[in-house]
């Protein structure tokens, strides 16, 4: 298979179910979003040296291509005409009860936290942040595209829910790590 096709470059694409639209709109947008999300898990992954964590990173790494795919689907393709899906794993409540199962393992692990941190540490730590900086971008371009199109609820669910995971993953990552947090200190 090659990796050009030469379809896209009059600035249009293909969603799933083949519909064109262009490559300005929200949906693309969206998913490219989800794109970059996952670049960065595996950029944490590459400094991960946790087998457990690299586990979980990698099954948030195919949720994200089962979520991307979804968002490249639009509603009224998802099934189809013979009433099967056209997509072989649709984001559900299973996808979110795991990451809450993760969040809370680690989270009983850590200090307790009584004031807000700064988005720093080791490079594990600081990726981490910036993975969740870039999965609540993606679950506001969601909250966007449900004005304009049919999008599931779930989706938006599922990267409330990674971004906490996300935020508790730093925490873990630098705890683990020995790095100390670095509290916000209010400007006077």
């Amino acid at each position: 298979m090659k990796v050009y096709t030469k379809t896209g470059d009059t600035g249009t694409t293909s969603l799933y179910g083949g519909d064109r639209v262009s490559k300005n709109h929200m949906r693309i947008h969206t998913f490219g979003e989800v794109d970059e999300l996952n670049s960065y898990i595996g950029l944490i992954r590459s400094y991960n040296n946790q087998k457990k964590i690299d586990n979980q990173l990698q099954i948030i790494q195919n949720s994200l291509f089962d979520l991307g795919a979804e968002l490249a689907t639009p509603e009224n393709k998802i099934i189809l005409a013979n009433g099967k899906p056209r997509l072989k794993s649709l984001i559900s409540e299973k996808y979110i009860t795991q990451l809450e199962k993760w969040i809370d393992t680690m989270d009983k692990q850590l200090p307790t936290l009584t004031q807000f941190i700064l988005p720093t540490g080791n490079v594990p730590t600081s990726i981490s942040h910036i993975a969740r900086t870039i999965c609540r971008r993606v679950e506001r371009s969601i909250i966007s595209l449900t004005k304009a199109e049919e999008i599931r609820p779930i989706l938006q669910k599922y990267l409330n829910r990674l971004s906490d995971y996300l935020f508790v993953l730093a925490r873990y990552l630098g705890y683990k790590a020995g790095v100390k947090e670095t509290f916000w200190t209010p400007n006077q």
